[in-house]
């Protein structure tokens, strides 16, 4: 037995390993299956999918890029209103209407694409007329509205209700209550984003800017007109370039400070948390769980912290960024500098160099390289989280992003800074590359 013991000893082993290795085949996947079990109830991702509204969100997208005229009738009074968007600067004057709307005595004609068409008559009441489907009256009686419909079942795309009517369809949208009256015609592109409707500029093609720009009679006899399209352009009170410009520079210049000036201070504090460089243990270790406290806690429980104390503003969001990075900058300098060469630091001591001039000579030509390399990867972070930043703080292109949010209209507005926030982080990724190729490697290409 003793000769045939070790060999049925060493096959239940591998057996044993085997079995061993096929529970576990067949345990993770259904510990994985049971954890994602758990988030389908626990999440409530039914009630998700069943309070989703996908027509909200279509309407949502297609705002980003498609801005609606409204045409608007104040039933009270009877007066009649263009504007895009709704907003009262962006109100076409009563001799430039566009050439699709029609105001004759009392009678308003608004044609819509696709043959479809509205008219707001002198009794008050409005017709819309749908090609396929007929002509809906309505027409104010005694306080509610008498809306006549053709024959047959009422379409989904009309909305009924004792005191008001709704009428959606691709064309346009149409709806009218007791005091209002609106119809909205969509379009294409980011209206009067070059020009407001009150610039001499406006409405006229490339060709005849181009033309203006370069030979035509001047404008504005005090100026040239090109100079007087960038001013224009530059001073646009629905777009407000120059205020998103400042609020671009805001931005990267918060990301900027906070992230150099946390360097500047992380950088002799890493040597008191490096192993290689300080002895006390108890310097090493304290120094340590300030980087671990400052950076444990999030940049953005910084922000309200300091926003509290100090007050909004982009100065407050720099602070922010400084405090979380100077724990991030620490523990990374400081394991930086316990992988350096100690034969340099040597060869500079056997000159009598101080603590000093071994630093400056013997430790920084080392990591200089990687610490560059850390700072100027931090900055393209913090360019991102400086507009999160900046929308609690009240600075840079966040505060402009959260207001458009917050007014539940301007999403064309949404769309252009989120735009102008992408091209920021293409922008900085692309200095930084080039800074990196430049001071590390010395390529300038």
């Amino acid at each position: 037995m003793s000769v045939t013991d070790p060999p049925m000893t060493m096959q239940a082993n591998v057996l044993g390993l085997f079995a061993a290795r096929r529970r576990m085949s067949f345990l993770v996947p259904g510990v994985i299956l049971a954890y994602l079990i758990y988030i389908f109830f626990a999440f409530d991702i039914p009630g998700l999918a069943q309070r989703a509204r996908m027509d909200n969100a279509a309407i949502l997208m297609s705002d980003f890029w498609i801005h609606k005229t409204h045409v608007t009738r104040d039933n009270r009074t009877g007066a009649v209103t263009v504007s895009i968007d709704g907003e009262a600067r962006a109100t076409y004057p009563a001799g430039k209407l566009p050439e699709w709307v029609t105001v004759a005595e009392d009678q308003t004609t608004i044609s819509l694409p696709g043959g479809h068409g509205v008219v707001y008559d002198a009794a008050g009441g409005a017709q819309y007329r749908h090609p396929d489907y007929g002509v809906i009256d309505v027409q104010p009686r005694d306080g509610t509205l008498d809306i006549t419909l053709p024959d047959g079942p009422v379409p989904d795309w009309i909305s009924l209700g004792d005191n008001r009517i709704s009428v959606t369809t691709d064309q346009g949208r149409f709806s009218m209550t007791r005091n209002r009256t609106e119809t909205f015609r969509y379009k294409a592109g980011w209206a009067l984003f070059f020009f407001t409707l009150d610039s001499p500029f406006h409405g006229k093609s490339p060709g005849e800017l181009a033309a203006l720009a370069v030979s035509g009679d001047r404008v504005d006899p005090a100026r040239s007109n090109l100079s007087h399209m960038v001013s224009d352009f530059w001073n646009n009170g629905l777009w407000r370039h120059k205020d998103v410009a400042w609020a671009i520079f805001e931005t990267i210049l918060m990301a900027f400070l906070g992230t150099f000036a946390a360097a500047i201070i992380s950088l002799p504090l890493a040597f008191f948390a490096a192993t290689n460089f300080t002895s006390i243990w108890a310097v090493r270790f304290g120094m340590r769980r300030v980087f671990d406290f400052v950076r444990g806690v999030d940049s953005l429980i910084w922000t309200i912290i300091l926003a509290r104390a100090f007050g909004p503003g982009p100065m407050t969001g720099a602070l922010a960024i400084l405090i979380t990075d100077i724990g991030t900058f620490g523990k990374q300098f400081s394991e930086t500098l316990e992988n350096i060469d100690d034969k340099q630091v040597e060869g500079i001591r056997s000159t009598g160099a101080n603590a000093v001039q071994r630093a400056r000579f013997g430790v920084l030509p080392q990591i200089t390289p990687v610490l560059l390399a850390q700072v100027l990867y931090m900055l393209e972070s913090n360019t991102r989280s400086a507009t999160v930043i900046g929308a609690i703080v009240g600075g840079g292109i966040g505060l402009l992003l959260t207001q458009a949010i917050s007014t539940q209209k301007d999403w064309e507005d949404v769309a252009y800074y989120l735009v102008l926030i992408v091209l920021m982080v293409i922008m900085m990724d692309t200095l930084s590359g080039w800074l990196r190729r430049k001071l590390i490697k010395g390529d300038a290409a």
